[in-house]
């Protein structure tokens, strides 16, 4: 067997078992919660007209688990995706879109939206949020490029990228803690955002968060050929006559639509866009083309589960799902470094 045939063998393979583990974990989030209901009460739930009279089982499965499992799949695609991109424009194997400020700046901006518009619901924290994720990405863009520049180069490259998202993370980090520190309400609403959770949240978070996360996902996978130039080079990719400022910027800007828009709706959620990446090249092998949709859906069975996984420990409560793939993502990555030497990106 030839290697191309057997590299296709194994995407095809691990493309069926990514799909089935995420049906599965599509049907546990729906069926597993603190309240118990059967199968056939599910099923009935799920399917039912909601009325004013309708049973507790309805308001249960359509009101809080529906759009909480969409949610999680609509995040874990987009973290997912967004952990690749961090990893192929940085050529960085440890990067994660923290790392360029996405989840300092949104805490920021919903510890200063508390403050200073005394905002309150899921959807102004969704607001505020992508606004802060965006800002703060545009900064580190515009930092890394004027660096870049300073040092003789023609902008942005992934050394500035990553000294410029270590800086805006530390100065966004300070103001969040400054204001959280003399303010009780926004350190409340802060500590609650801040855990990285994918419940209490409606279908009004979701249809908010659906558009960017669409269109961050086009370009993502679009984008999956010039992370394969880039991965050469900057040297070897402008001399194939590719724009390397262009295709970073389109990257940046990708990574800010994708997550952005989940850390907005979500909370800062960890791990997850450091390891899908690497468990998608796992069965792939180099090619962004395939890493970048693999990672994605990747993405979305690790939340899904980490959620099901904290409704299950933590009866009749429940362990936030952040929380979840903080406390297990360590030691899952750790015995993956361990098991096989990190591909280089």
């Amino acid at each position: 067997m030839t290697g191309s045939s057997a590299r296709g063998q194994a995407r095809f393979w691990g493309a069926l078992t990514i799909a089935v583990l995420l049906l599965v974990a599509v049907i546990a989030s729906i069926a597993i919660g603190s309240r118990t209901l059967s199968p056939s009460e599910v099923w009935d739930a799920l399917w039912a007209t909601k009325t004013a009279h309708s049973s507790d089982a309805v308001g249960i499965v359509q009101d809080l688990r529906l759009p909480r499992t969409l949610l999680g799949i609509v995040a874990g695609l987009a973290l997912g995706a967004a952990g690749a991109l961090s990893q192929g424009h940085t050529r960085n194997p440890m990067a994660e879109p923290g790392l360029l400020g996405v989840n300092a700046g949104a805490a920021c901006a919903v510890v200063a939206g508390v403050y200073l518009a005394d905002i309150s619901s899921p959807i102004q924290y969704m607001i505020f949020g992508l606004l802060g994720a965006a800002a703060a990405v545009a900064l580190v863009f515009v930092l890394s490029v004027l660096a870049g520049r300073m040092a003789g180069t023609a902008g942005a490259s992934p050394m500035t990228l990553v000294l410029a998202g270590v800086g805006i993370n530390a100065v966004l980090l300070a103001v969040t803690s400054a204001i959280v520190l003399t303010d009780s309400t926004s350190l409340d609403a802060w500590r609650f955002w801040n855990v990285g959770s994918i419940s209490g949240r409606g279908f009004d978070v979701l249809w908010a968060a659906v558009p960017f996360v669409a269109a961050g996902l086009v370009l993502a996978v679009a984008g999956g050929f010039s992370l394969n130039v880039l991965s050469l080079g900057d040297d070897a990719t402008k001399a194939l006559g590719a724009k390397v400022g262009r295709v970073r910027l389109v990257g940046v800007i990708t990574i800010a639509l994708l997550a952005g828009a989940a850390t907005a709706a979500c909370g800062p959620i960890v791990f997850l866009g450091l390891a899908a990446p690497h468990i998608a090249r796992m069965i792939v092998g180099p090619d962004y083309r395939w890493i970048v949709p693999y990672s994605a859906v990747i993405g979305a069975v690790l939340l899904l589960a980490a959620d099901v996984l904290g409704r299950v420990l933590g009866r009749p409560g429940e362990v936030q799902s952040g929380v979840v793939l903080a406390v297990l993502g360590a030691p899952v990555f750790i015995a993956l470094v361990r098991s096989r030497r990190l591909v280089s990106v």
